[in-house]
Parts: C-alpha cells; structure tokens; sequence
C-alpha cells in the first residue's frame, strides 16, 4: 500500500518550471534588444550642448523678466551662442553684464546705454485726475479700462490702479502722497515689464542719459485735451516743440508730440515753449554751458559748424567762442572737438 501511494505522489508531482522560463528570457531579451536600440538612437541623434551655453545662463541675472525678447535667460543663452543674438539685450544686467558675455563669447560687447520707463502723463494722482464715475470693480486698470473706456474723463491718461507697479518685480515704481507713480531710476531696469502691463500704453523705455520727456499721451484735439486733463499739462498738438527744435527730433501725428530719442540732444529747448508745461526738462536750471579752453583751441572750426544753435564763432585759427545764451548744452561741440579743446562748465 505504502508502495502504491508513492507511485501515485511521483506521477503526480509538478514538473521542472520550464513553461516559466520561457517568457521571462523571452522579455528580458526584448528589453536587452530594446536599450541597445536606444542607446545606438541617443548617440546617433545626440545633440551636443555648447559649454558656452551654460557658462552664460549661469552668469546671467536669472530676472527672466523677458526684456531679452527671448523666453528667459536659458533661451537668451541660447540665442547668444547659437544665433549670435547682442549681447547688449539684458536690461537688468547693464553695461557689466554685457562686457562679461563678451568675455564669455571672445566677442566686443558694443555701447550698452541704460534704459528707464518714463511714465508720459502727468495724471493719474488723487487731486489731478477728472472722473466720470465711481468705479467700484476690481482695482485692475485692464479691468476698468472695460467699463466705459475708464472711469477718467481723459480717455488716454493714467487710470491709478498701478498695474504697472504690480508688474515690476524691482520695486522700482512707488506712489507718492498724492497717488502719482514715481519711478525710481537707481531701482529701475528697463526690463520693461510695467510697459507690457499699462492697458493704456502710457510707459515708454527711454535712455537715462536722455532728460526730457513729453508728460502726455493724449490725442484728443487742443480744447477738448485741456478740458479732461486735471493737471492742465495736456499736449494740445500746436506743434511749437517741433518748430523750436533745433535737430528736427519731434514730430506731431494725432494732435500728440513725441520725441525720437536716436536724434534728441537733451537741450531741453522744447520744454522751455511748450505752453502748456506738457513736456519736462529734468535738467532744468542745471544744464552745463559750454565753454573753449584757449591754450588748446586751434580754430578748426569744426564745433562751429556743428552747434544746432550757431552759438560758437570765431575765425579760422583763430580762438572761438561760445555765446551762453545761445548754447543749450547738448556737447555735440565737446564731443566733436578734435584737441578736446571745450569743457562743460
């Protein structure tokens, strides 16, 4: 009996795993297959990443504000290396910055002049904006500009609800007491985001050696302007500015003035017509005069013939000089004088 039944356990025992095996070899050997072929793909379809690249984004101020144009400073080192993008586009980096990336790139970085957001209208602020109504929705300027064009009787002029100072992530734009934007220029990097974020398009990037600023952006016609400006220093598009400059770098389009700041020389002549105290000379009653250095004076006449006011004479070889009632202090003669003979004084 004790035979018979272990006859019976030994022809009923499992058999070795074999039908196991099978497909574990089967998709180990697939997988093998499998990463050999992506192993043979990466290194056929590799894409080698320039050093450079890396070096770059690294010496970058990682602000990724945009000022570039570019998706941020990885994608500005991107640019720089692979398209030969300027290395002069890094608003919150400078002039330091940019001599860094041509040291970098083994390039020259180029003249790098600092940007600022200007602010043109002089509205805005609790006492000298005129309203049309009590605008209760949400503190946003794009949400305010949607209900009857703005609750500001001037269509073009600043709303208050600082949009722009919401988007500077610097902190370089303040309200002061009476509810005016201020921009502090030491804090400002010309990224300019805030411009981006005015619904009204108020903001403009200006070179901070430029001073003088037209403080308006209205373009309605001269009496209506006046009329819903509250601070009464709207730009009524006479079109004297432009007359009176001395370099033909204003225009008037739309009842509106502006300047081209490639041709301004910041002689602030505009500003001291303007009737209507629309356009600011921050340089007022500071501005240098020029002045000829006798000892080094050759008479060249080379500053003579480049005053935009005619306010150098003298004789050829002979010493020249500057009327101080007529220069303006844009140093065109300063920079323009072969024997560094002027002097600003």
């Amino acid at each position: 009996m004790m035979i018979l039944y272990s006859t019976i356990l030994t022809a009923t025992a499992p058999a070795e795993p074999t039908g196991v095996l099978a497909p574990i070899v089967i998709v180990g050997g697939l997988g093998l297959i499998f990463g050999l072929i992506l192993a043979f793909a990466a290194k056929v379809f590799e894409i080698k990443v320039d050093p450079r690249v890396d070096t770059i984004c690294g010496a970058l101020p990682g602000a990724n504000c945009g000022a570039c144009g570019l998706p941020g400073c990885a994608g500005y080192a991107d640019a720089i290396v692979h398209e030969g993008v300027p290395l002069t586009r890094c608003a919150p980096g400078g002039a330091a910055l940019a001599k860094k990336l041509a040291e970098i790139m083994g390039s020259e970085a180029g003249d790098v002049v600092k940007q600022i957001a200007v602010i043109h209208c002089s509205s805005g602020g609790y006492k000298n904006t005129n309203w049309k109504y009590a605008y209760e929705g949400i503190e946003s300027c794009k949400s305010a500009v949607n209900i009857a064009g703005g609750p500001n009787t001037c269509g073009w002029g600043c709303i208050g609800y600082n949009d722009c100072q919401n988007a500077c992530t610097f902190d370089a734009i303040t309200v002061d007491q009476h509810g005016m934007r201020c921009i502090d220029l030491e804090k400002c990097t010309g990224c300019g985001a805030c411009v981006r974020a005015c619904p009204r398009g108020l903001i403009m990037l200006v070179p901070i050696n430029r001073n003088v600023y037209i403080r308006c952006s209205s373009k309605d016609k001269g009496v209506l302007a006046k009329q819903v400006c509250g601070s009464m220093h709207s730009c009524i598009g006479c079109g004297i500015c432009a007359k009176k400059c001395p370099v033909q770098t204003i225009t008037v389009e739309n009842n509106l003035a502006r300047i081209d700041y490639s041709k301004c020389i910041n002689c602030g002549v505009c500003a001291t017509h303007c009737p209507t105290q629309a356009i600011e000379d921050q340089l007022s009653g500071a501005r240098q005069i020029a002045r000829v250095i006798p000892g080094k004076c050759i008479g060249c006449t080379i500053c003579a013939r480049y005053c935009p006011v005619s306010a150098i004479s003298g004789e050829v070889k002979q010493l020249h000089m500057v009327d101080p009632e007529k220069c303006v202090g844009c140093q065109i003669c300063l920079k323009k004088c072969p024997k560094n003979a002027i002097e600003m004084a």
